[in-house]
């Protein structure tokens, strides 16, 4: 098996798997990886739980699309965050339903989100970063993306899921899962806050 093989194998498996803890439904969830100096990023309408080694784009890190399925439109999001630190490999993007619901909460501190309950958010993936809400695959959702893509090391963009980088594709699930699950211990210890939702 190739490398390239085995990442997509990798990538297969880990939407599978997020698709059926109910981490994403229908065709909202993207992924990517990186793999001699192009991304690959599964194709627009693409869905997690149906993901085939033919369900990616090939795309060059400027942007042009070189082969395969169209991109997700959501692709400007992993290209800025592979283009903050080159330890970046592979990105993913889901609609998780804590990770959404905290994102709700009035947020003293963008920057760094989620409490620090436990210490394996920390360990995992870092301070989490809070996205301003805008229309998915949006200029706008881009711009506020780009502007606290270097203040946070994971983000949620609010009212929408999380998006997580990491060394590996496997290291970026590692991240989504410890998120989710620090988003759900968070929503549950904080109860008192769930009257200070956002305004939408």
């Amino acid at each position: 098996m190739s490398e390239l093989e085995r990442k997509k194998e990798d990538a297969i498996w880990i939407a599978k798997t997020l698709f059926e803890r109910g981490r994403a439904t229908g065709s909202s969830a993207n992924l990517s990886f990186l793999h001699e100096g192009h991304i690959y990023i599964t194709g627009s309408g693409t869905c997690f739980g149906r993901l085939t080694k033919d369900s990616f784009s090939k795309v060059a890190m400027d942007g042009v699309h070189v082969e395969g399925l169209k991109p997700s439109k959501e692709l400007p999001l992993h290209k800025m965050y592979y283009e903050k630190s080159d330890q970046i490999q592979a990105v993913i993007h889901v609609h998780s339903f804590y990770a959404v619901m905290y994102s709700f909460l009035k947020q003293e501190q963008v920057t760094d989100m989620v409490p620090a309950y436990t210490p394996y958010l920390r360990m995992k993936v870092g301070t989490i970063g809070l996205v301003p809400y805008a229309e998915p695959g949006s200029q706008e959702l881009f711009g506020y993306f780009r502007e606290a893509v270097s203040k946070s090391d994971g983000f949620i963009l609010k009212q929408h899921g999380p998006v997580i980088g990491g060394r590996s594709l496997m290291d970026a699930f590692y991240g989504l899962e410890e998120l989710e699950e620090s988003c759900r211990v968070a929503w549950t210890l904080d109860e008192g806050r769930r009257e200070r939702v956002d305004s939408l």
